[in-house]
């Protein structure tokens, strides 16, 4: 499972965001999981799961949130 989720993560083109909703649909999981994985996920930079946002809400992000927030201005997203 961390493998499919770490590829479909690195097809999310720079400058865009999914949802961990719309991950876990695409990938026939749950929301919770999903967030559950990418909180382990060991190459935060690498592996861009700080293109993957809450509904209401940034979500977390193993580096810390301050990270997410810069990655996602830097991207234009934020």
């Amino acid at each position: 499972m961390a493998r499919r989720v770490y590829l479909r993560l690195s097809r999310i083109p720079f400058g865009e965001t999914r949802t961990y909703a719309e991950l876990a649909e695409e990938l026939n999981s749950s929301a919770r999981a999903i967030g559950q994985l990418l909180k382990k996920n060991p190459f935060p930079i690498i592996i861009p799961c700080h293109r993957v946002v809450g509904k209401a809400s940034l979500g977390g992000f193993s580096a810390g949130i301050s990270w997410k927030i810069n990655l996602l201005r830097h991207e234009r997203c934020f």
